[in-house]
């Protein structure tokens, strides 16, 4: 299974160095975050002091003179202070949703710009948790969670300070607690980032397994396998609750230990203080201003672990995210080429060169990126525009590579490939795509309907070009018979079509694109026979004036290209027309001779059915 990549061993600033120009759009609402979130704390510690006023006033000296001022004070303070918690509250939500939201489309950005190859090593369930969960916990943190922080570290900061005006030696020996607590709190961090991290790659596992075993559902089923994933998930999900359960128990372990030390502190104050309150050197109202406030030291500094904890568990968090956004392009242009051509995002069109469609192989050497071993190796090739190149071979022969390098999905390890004479690294990714038609074995549809999907390739299109498109592409017949039509809502990923259907809506997507490289990978495998023959006996129109690649399993379907190369092991073994493959007698020969005589067995087996049926 997919393993991340190896996280920090602490606590790092750096990384979070990272993060924080996510917060630079809310400095205002920060600003206010802070300042409220003290001034609450600041009332909140004045309100025991308020209770000793009345306790040593009003109950001691047996008197209601100067009642009504102290209930309206009192009021008026909690109304400020319930303000106070409002606009923070406001301010946080503010936060929250907006880095969230920033982070969520900076990292799809930034997705958009990465090549094949990192889709092709990182399970989609890895790249969802970051996307979704880690950019949640990012708000979350630089919201609540901040300003759980300063209330309560204010909070404790103006207690510790009104029990040592108060009283020196008590406040001094509550201050003490205090910093052993925050002591044991610092020994605890280390494990706890072991634990969290550990945690945090285990949930992103069950995401990825999720994701596998959902969108396999189907195949499942239809393997009877469902005891069998069953089985592994729960190995995956019992390995996630060991994980949580140490994280858990850990946290457990430190709380009470933190709530014993305030224990300890109430203990502590009630001893040094009665007697001096018997021996009149201290008022029951300071007794009870001490005790309220030892009790209330709690809260804070369980509030503060919490919180430390959750930042502590957070760290793992950030560094996938910047993991993510720091995730290299394999393939991605030169900041030269961007300054003249632009990037996906801005092109500079105006200064895209018209392309013609001559594309030449010069002593390409390739190897994919997990492997040692060349693919290509001082591969030479020209194709004038125009050119129909059939790529042909068993499956799993490696017919896609030479197709990857073109679409410049893949770059040469080696050499150089020419696009109208010209390096195609010397021109933009944009600029390429723009100029691709491509129709892939597995047609994929985005949910809508009909007419979005086949727009997909030319957003302002009229209705009379998709219908045409559509029409070359056999596609319009069974779009007129659905309930709306063009209109039609497909679902999911087209989940309400048929994968023949998708197959015909994709190839039309692809011909309204009218890009002058054309790409069709295995583009009638999951059609009927009569809309394959169809199709094909419509292939010279659709492919005429463009450079076309046809990847095919099936000889018959590509005997009419100009150029065949035959592949095996991800070798080119055998290249030339079909005539001259033929008379060379070699493997070509051989694939072709063997289809041929199945096509004919066949026709053989399906004219005698039919010959029954009618005797019948």
């Amino acid at each position: 299974m997919y393993d991340e990549h190896a996280l920090a061993d602490k606590f790092n600033i750096d990384e979070w160095k990272k993060i924080f120009p996510y917060l630079k759009p809310y400095k205002k609402e920060l600003s206010w975050l802070m300042f409220t979130c003290v001034f609450t704390a600041f009332f909140d510690a004045i309100f025991p002091l308020m209770t000793k006023y009345a306790i040593n006033t009003f109950i001691a000296q047996r008197t209601l003179d100067g009642i009504v001022a102290f209930t309206v004070v009192f009021v008026l303070l909690a109304v400020i202070q319930g303000w106070g918690s409002v606009v923070y509250s406001q301010k946080a939500i503010v936060i929250e949703m907006g880095v969230g939201r920033d982070m969520r489309y900076n990292l799809y950005r930034h997705i958009q710009e990465l090549s094949i190859e990192y889709f092709n090593l990182t399970p989609v369930g890895f790249i969802l948790a970051r996307v979704m969960n880690d950019t949640n916990s990012m708000g979350g943190m630089f919201s609540w969670r901040l300003a759980m922080i300063v209330f309560q570290s204010s909070y404790l900061i103006f207690i510790l300070a009104s029990m040592i005006l108060l009283d020196v030696t008590l406040g001094l020996i509550v201050t003490a607690v205090v910093i052993i607590l925050g002591i044991i709190t610092a020994y605890i961090q280390r494990r706890l980032i072991v634990l969290n991290r550990e945690t945090r790659k285990q949930n992103s596992k069950i995401t990825a397994a999720y994701n596998e075993y959902i969108t396999g559902a189907q195949t499942i089923k239809s393997l009877a396998g469902e005891e069998l994933i069953t089985d592994e998930f729960s190995g995956v999900n019992q390995e996630m609750r060991l994980k949580t359960m140490r994280v858990r128990n850990l946290e457990r372990t430190f709380m009470p230990m933190i709530a014993a030390g305030a224990s300890m502190c109430v203990a502590i104050v009630v001893s040094v203080s009665v007697p001096r309150v018997n021996s009149l050197a201290f008022d029951v109202g300071t007794l009870a201003v001490f005790i309220s406030y030892t009790f209330s030291i709690l809260g804070p500094v369980q509030e503060l672990c919490q919180c430390l904890n959750n930042t502590i568990s957070l760290q793992a968090n950030v560094e996938r995210v910047n993991h993510l956004m720091e995730a290299p392009a394999a393939v991605d242009d030169s900041e030269k080429v961007k300054n003249i051509y632009g990037d996906i995002y801005s092109p500079k069109t105006e200064n895209w060169e018209q392309i013609k469609g001559d594309i030449e192989f010069c002593d390409v050497s390739f190897r994919y990126p997990d492997s040692d071993r060349y693919v290509l190796e001082n591969f030479n090739l020209k194709i004038k525009a125009g050119t129909c190149v059939a790529i042909v071979g068993a499956t799993g022969a490696g017919k896609s590579t030479l197709v990857n390098l073109v679409c410049r999905f893949f770059e040469p390890t080696k050499g150089q490939i020419l696009i109208d004479g010209v390096d195609y690294r010397k021109r933009s990714l944009s600029w390429l795509e723009s100029n691709l038609s491509y129709v892939l074995q597995s047609p994929h549809l985005f949910s809508g309907t009909v007419l979005e999907n086949i727009k997909y390739a030319k957003p302002d299109a009229t209705m009379e070009q998709v219908i045409a498109a559509a029409k070359k592409a056999q596609a319009h017949g069974f779009i007129e018979k659905l309930p709306e039509g063009y209109n039609t809502d497909i679902g999911q990923g087209g989940d309400k079509l048929s994968t023949g259907q998708k197959q015909l809506i994709s190839i039309a997507r692809a011909i309204l694109a009218d890009g002058k490289i054309m790409v069709m990978d295995e583009a009638t495998s999951s059609v009927d026979t009569r809309t394959e023959l169809l199709i094909n006996a419509m292939t010279a129109d659709l492919l005429k004036d463009k450079t076309s690649f046809i990847i095919a399993h099936r000889l018959s379907t590509v005997k009419n290209a100009d150029i065949i190369i035959l592949v095996d092991e991800g070798k080119i073994i055998e290249m030339g027309t079909h005539r001259q493959l033929l008379r060379k007698g070699g493997a070509y020969y051989n694939l072709y001779t063997s289809q041929w005589e199945e096509d004919e067995q066949e026709k053989f087996f399906k004219k005698l059915e039919d010959k029954t049926d009618k005797n019948q």
